[in-house]
């Protein structure tokens, strides 16, 4: 074997890439890399006891050219007796229906004629002639770009593809290397003219950048791999623990997130940082290009100022608005109805839009049941007794307290947030006296429950409390 077969030999074993009986696709343009990785598998197919197969896209960006390309591809496959799938896409086309830039249209439909393919012959593999050189380029162009945490790592050398695995070989050579091989075997690869143009960003880094680094030292693309490795399973560590803390201080549903403040901000900083990375993308569903730095940055603003309130608009229509110390992230619009209305007689219950439940039972002065309850006498209140939301004017007779005092005062005492306010349940009686705000105030109805008397207990069912036990 050459160093290049050694190279790949070693990198497939460690990294686990093949196993006996994969029936892998090699994508193939017809340059040296792909031909390189081609060549090496067909040459050595029943060392790994593998089915080898080809597949080539003509994006129809180079005319002539491009479609020589193919040509190329389908008499090389012929010549070692190797299935061709092939397909011309005029891409020029699909990226105006789409919208998309050249490079992003072409890569879109070069994976999905590879799923097809795949899925259509039962193939377990996708073979990807990606190098040592790309990553450094990768690697460079992301961190110029600035990304941050795991979008810093450079290509991935193998990752699930829908129902099978793409992988990566040839990370572990260089350019060269892979020419090398290609003279040793006289592949004689095809060239894309528009690689030796400084009109695209990777050109750029590949033509002036590169040739810079590994004079400064050859085997930088194994420094690059290994950081990028490195990389990723410190930031698979980090997101699994963000996620694990995180868990402990929001809150979420579909739509909206709402977040304990001061948990969050008792967390170390990187995983505040990736707490709300995490926030974003399981609110944003996928990537969005509007979405950057600034707007990360003034999330974090709002939430370590010592203003009580604020808010920020963020791209998409994203929400966020801080109250006390709640911080609430949601698409959905303010004018959402808040109003809920609940009627409970003897020995019934209601769920509440809070994600609550409360129940109303009768008993003679035995002992009142755990948790959130409040007691009171038959004789002090009529049935039916009612839970709703705040009204303008409520007020409720404190426990404990001479006179009267509004809920609004309660909840902005409380430091209740905003939003919370809406569906907090209050619960009166049929005459409209306001019995109860749970977990915040008792009104003076609440009784210590006596032998040989009549009471109706209530009870408020949270699964999770953050405020504890209401103030009497």
């Amino acid at each position: 074997m050459i160093p290049f077969e050694l190279k790949i030999a070693n990198f497939i074993n460690q990294n686990e890439l093949i196993a006996k009986g994969d029936s892998v696709l090699v994508g193939v343009s017809g340059g040296p890399d792909s031909l390189a990785l081609l060549h090496y598998l067909i040459e050595h197919q029943k060392k790994y006891s593998i089915s080898v197969f080809a597949a080539h896209v003509d994006h129809m960006l180079r005319g002539e050219e491009s479609y020589q390309d193919l040509l190329f591809v389908q008499k090389f496959c012929n010549s070692y007796g190797i299935p061709l799938f092939a397909t011309r896409i005029n891409i020029a086309k699909e990226r105006v229906k789409l919208k998309k830039g050249e490079e992003e249209t072409a890569r879109l439909f070069r994976y999905e004629f590879y799923q097809k393919v795949m899925e259509q012959n039962k193939m377990n593999k996708l073979a990807l002639g990606h190098h040592g050189d790309d990553q450094i380029e990768t690697i460079l162009m992301k961190l110029t770009r600035g990304s941050s945490g795991k979008g810093r790592a450079g290509i991935p050398i193998k990752r699930v593809f829908h129902s099978g695995e793409l992988i990566r070989p040839l990370l572990c050579l260089t350019k060269s290397e892979i020419e090398d091989y290609c003279q040793f075997y006289k592949l004689n690869p095809r060239h894309d003219a528009s690689n030796s143009k400084l009109d695209f960003t990777r050109n750029r880094f590949r033509l002036k950048v590169l040739p810079f680094l590994k004079k400064e030292n050859p085997h930088i693309h194994e420094h690059f791999q290994r950081f990028s490795e490195q990389l990723t399973e410190d930031e698979t560590f980090l997101q699994e623990l963000t996620l694990k803390e995180m868990n402990k201080v929001w809150n979420k549903n579909r739509s909206e997130i709402s977040l304990n403040i001061p948990a969050f901000l008792a967390m170390p900083i990187p995983l505040q940082r990736r707490g709300i990375h995490l926030i974003l993308n399981y609110l944003y569903k996928s990537k969005t290009s509007s979405l950057n730095a600034l707007h990360t940055d003034a999330i974090f603003r709002l939430l370590s100022s010592n203003q009580p309130s604020g808010a920020l608009d963020l791209p998409l229509g994203l929400k966020v608005k801080r109250s006390y110390q709640k911080c609430f992230f949601s698409f959905y619009k303010d004018e959402i109805s808040s109003d809920f209305y609940y009627e409970l007689y003897e020995n019934e219950e209601a769920d509440l839009p809070n994600g609550c439940k409360i129940k109303l039972f009768a008993s003679s002065g035995s002992k009142p049941p755990e948790g959130e309850t409040i007691c009171l006498s038959k004789k002090d209140v009529e049935l039916p007794i009612i839970i709703r939301n705040r009204r303008d004017g409520d007020r409720l007779k404190v426990k404990g307290l001479n006179g009267t005092k509004k809920v609004k005062d309660i909840f902005i005492n409380e430091k209740v947030p905003v939003k919370e306010r809406l569906f907090w349940p209050i619960v009166t009686d049929q005459t409209g006296k306001v019995l109860w705000v749970p977990e915040l105030r008792k009104s003076s109805f609440d009784k210590l429950p006596e032998a040989n008397h009549d009471y109706y207990y209530i009870q408020y069912c949270k699964q999770s409390s953050s405020r504890g036990k209401a103030k009497e």
